[in-house]
């Protein structure tokens, strides 16, 4: 890959995750997950992209609009009678690869089940829209992807003779979630969901993420997460001195000069460098090379490492040797640390903007449903400088709305779906304890018929991953757990 310069929040759009290859969310600082990650073509060729007429407005019956979503089959497992799996896509483009590996199509061969998986609405190639505009995302919501799911599986299971058929959905973190309110929601379309990861209950501040970020790193070396606290507590001393400017541009290899005009700048930065840390530890050795993903070896295990080597340094060179292991990883010349920058990519409408990877449709989305936003708020984690307040501000900066409006969606979303309390059967909540994102999931199973399954030393979606020698005992078991589960669900 070509090196070249990378705009801080946005490459971690491209460099993750949010995570949501299009089956699971993305871990950017506003949310879950990976954008823009590249499909195999070997894969893409036998597993060819279709098109489903899709409406653009399901609650409104007086707006007939229409528009193609994008989707995929593998009927090589289907036997007549079988169940149909439905992979949920998520705030990423759908990544074909999936329809030749993971978990699910393990599954699928042992119960003669027909694949499907459909791409989430304005992302990846599923344009509802001209553009990106702020009228324009309206469309954009969780509740309007659930319809979207209804409208596909009603419609395909009569093209396709599968009325009978049991359905089943997949998905990790926000199609997780997807995966669970699709099943809450819908009950007479889904018969059961495997809900991976799934963060359940929206919270404007969500300053555990990090809480969890620092009992990760503990995990591996329990000085660990204390020197990263020393290395950024020392940079954010150094950014209220413009003396030191040159040298943190030097030593982080920004793109041009330092400047800080206004708090917002510093914590621009303080943010995307702690997203180094932040994007390791959601996908600590998780399986994902098959889908393309550059950088699965850096573990944390390789950035406590990197932390506690002396030879290197204070905390803070070491801090600033993280940066420069992963910014090699992925080919980055330098980064762009200009918030200006990022305000002006995220107020870019066009589909070919740098932001319509992802990267302005899921802020958008954590602005009016879900908030997510993983603060430096609580004193038990290791980062400095970025408040809640930097995060609801670019809600404004970028939409229009108001940190009040940002509360009223965010407790909207709790009232429609249940939060904690969701009130369903048949989904099971498979989590990582390494996960950050496992704070806003459920971990206990309080009810047999929503059990939880609790994957102690795993990471994001771990389970959904394809299995390889070197897997845990305990996600090993977890996999099969599932299997026996959806094997009972479908009995019934």
């Amino acid at each position: 890959m070509a090196f070249e310069a990378c705009r801080l929040p946005l490459c971690k759009f491209t460099l993750l995750f949010l995570f949501s290859l299009f089956v699971f969310g993305k871990t950017q600082r506003k949310g879950f997950g990976r954008f823009n990650q590249e499909q195999h073509s070997s894969t893409a060729d036998v597993f060819g992209e279709q098109w489903f007429l899709q409406k653009l407005d399901h609650f409104n019956g007086a707006d007939s609009r229409e528009w193609k979503q994008r989707y995929f089959v593998n009927e090589a497992f289907y036997k007549p009678g079988g169940p149909v799996f439905l992979m949920i896509g998520g705030e990423g483009a759908a990544n074909s690869a999936w329809m030749q590996s993971g978990t699910w199509l393990t599954y699928a061969e042992k119960l003669g089940a027909l694949c499907l998986m459909l791409e989430h609405r304005f992302y990846g190639k599923s344009h509802p829209t001209a553009d990106l505009s702020n009228d324009n995302l309206r469309f954009l919501s969780s509740r309007q992807a659930l319809a979207d799911l209804a409208h596909f599986r009603t419609v395909m299971a009569e093209d396709r003779g599968l009325t009978n058929s049991k359905w089943v959905a997949f998905g990790g973190s926000y199609p997780g979630s997807l995966a669970a309110w699709f099943r809450l929601k819908f009950p007479h379309l889904v018969h059961a969901s495997v809900a991976t990861s799934a963060p359940l209950h929206a919270t404007v501040n969500f300053p555990e993420y990090l809480e969890v970020v620092w009992r990760s790193l503990a995990s591996e070396n329990a000085e660990c997460p204390l020197l990263v606290k020393k290395a950024s507590d020392t940079l954010l001393e150094r950014l209220k001195d413009p003396k030191t400017y040159d040298n943190i541009t030097k030593d982080f290899s920004l793109c041009s000069k330092l400047q800080i005009q206004t708090e917002r700048d510093s914590a621009y930065l303080l943010e995307a460098l702690a997203g180094n840390f932040m994007d390791v530890v959601q996908y600590n050795e998780d399986n994902r090379a098959f889908e393309g993903v550059v950088g699965t070896n850096v573990t944390i295990k390789v950035l406590c490492g990197v932390m506690g080597d002396t030879s290197l340094g204070d905390p803070y060179a070491r801090y600033a040797a993280v940066s420069r292991l992963m910014m090699d990883t992925f080919s980055i010349k330098c980064l762009d640390a200009s918030f200006d920058n990022y305000l002006r990519d995220m107020t870019n409408t066009s589909w070919e903007g740098t932001a319509a990877g992802g990267g302005r449709q899921w802020v958008y989305q954590t602005c009016t449903e879900f908030g997510f936003y993983q603060s430096t708020d609580s004193p038990n984690q290791p980062f400095s400088g970025f408040p809640l307040v930097f995060h609801v501000q670019q809600c404004a900066d970028f939409y229009n709305v108001s940190a009040e409006q940002v509360a009223e969606a965010v407790a909207q979303t709790n009232e429609y779906y249940g939060s904690y309390g969701i009130s369903s059967s048949r989904i099971v909540f498979p989590n990582g304890s390494i996960d950050p994102w496992h704070a806003l999931g459920i971990t206990q199973g309080t009810n047999p018929d929503l059990p939880a399954v609790f994957i102690k030393g795993t990471a994001h979606c771990a389970n959904m991953y394809p299995a390889r020698a070197e897997d845990l005992p305990q996600l090993t078991l977890a996999r099969d757990h599932v299997f026996l589960l959806l094997q009972q669900w479908l009995k019934e």
